[in-house]
């Protein structure tokens, strides 16, 4: 069983920068792909950005590209997501995901993560 914990959620205003991360605990941290998806009120959960099992590949929704980054510590069994020049409309409660070996074809889809944190609340005022 894979326990995920949050951190690094708050208020930030537009243009600023806030850094996530999110610590593993239990199974193997390396044979897992991590993904952080987020959830504005009324709206669905979608995804936001990943990185693969072996950390060379990082794929990102078109909304954050170029703003957001995401990184992982082996050593520290932790995935970041460093967010850049944040726009109100990033304003979400953001998940942290976890996936065993997931394939990059299918890296965005939220049902092929098997374990979820309990999520942070960023909030970005205009």
């Amino acid at each position: 069983q894979v326990q995920l914990v949050e951190s690094g959620g708050g208020l930030a205003q537009s243009g600023g920068s806030l850094r996530l991360s999110c610590a593993a605990s239990g199974g193997s941290f390396s044979d897992f792909a991590m993904g952080w998806f987020r959830q504005a009120p009324g709206k669905e959960r979608e995804f936001v950005a990943a990185i693969s099992w072996t950390g060379v590949g990082t794929y990102f929704a078109d909304s954050v590209k170029g703003r957001f980054a995401i990184s992982r510590d082996n050593a520290k069994k932790t995935v970041y997501l460093q967010m850049n020049f944040l726009k109100p409309e990033d304003t979400a409660v953001y998940y942290c995901s976890a996936g065993q070996r997931i394939l990059h074809s299918v890296i965005r889809r939220a049902n092929e993560y098997e374990y979820w944190g309990q999520g942070t609340q960023v909030t970005v005022s205009s």
